[in-house]
């Protein structure tokens, strides 16, 4: 996904990862963006507290974390060049999906781009059975062993299945006035929207 935001300028760039969980996305966008100014924005004080320690240990804290409610946040208007975001929309519907539009075209820099990218229902037969087992089953039973059961990954499969695929987010974010493009990616099991701010 990444690779269809080649043209954002990498000098004194301002990256916002919303909705940041522990900054499972970090190594990526800052493998990508290396002199970047990276902030990420989250409102669960448990995955803000792994982020913390993260960044403590890796990044030197260099990495700006926030607690705030993305869709109603004290972002400044007009700051980023590029918001991110993984796995953060199959909890929503379709009017908070409206608001985060219009959030991400408030705080992107005109010209900005934007990923996100999601989980999703794959329509094959064999991934979709596949996949339920490994989200809804194993996942789950991997977080419990590795960070203490936290509550965020329990209802995942459900979430996943409601949510489909990012097919309708990317309507949404068209409407609202960004330049949009939805890409599927691994058969269906993920899908994802793109584009910019006009």
């Amino acid at each position: 996904m990444l690779n269809k935001i080649d043209h954002v300028d990498n000098n004194s760039l301002e990256i916002m990862d919303l909705m940041t969980g522990m900054g499972e996305t970090w190594d990526l966008l800052k493998a990508k963006f290396p002199s970047a100014r990276l902030s990420g924005l989250d409102i669960s004080d448990g995955m803000l507290k792994n982020a913390r320690k993260k960044n403590k240990a890796k990044y030197s804290d260099n990495i700006i974390i926030l607690k705030d409610n993305v869709l109603d946040n004290s972002l400044d208007s007009n700051k980023y060049d590029l918001v991110f975001s993984a796995f953060g929309l199959k909890t929503f519907n379709k009017q908070q999906v409206k608001i985060l539009a219009q959030e991400i075209k408030r705080i992107l820099k005109p010209k900005g781009a934007f990923a996100l990218i999601e989980i999703s229902e794959p329509e094959n037969i064999f991934f979709n059975l596949f996949y339920r087992i490994y989200i809804g089953k194993i996942t789950p039973q991997i977080t419990r062993l590795l960070l203490g059961d936290p509550e965020e990954y329990k209802l995942l499969w459900e979430y996943t299945k409601r949510y489909k695929n990012s097919q309708w987010v990317a309507d949404i974010f068209n409407d609202v006035g960004l330049e949009t493009t939805y890409d599927e990616y691994f058969f269906g099991c993920a899908s994802g929207v793109s584009g910019s701010k006009t």
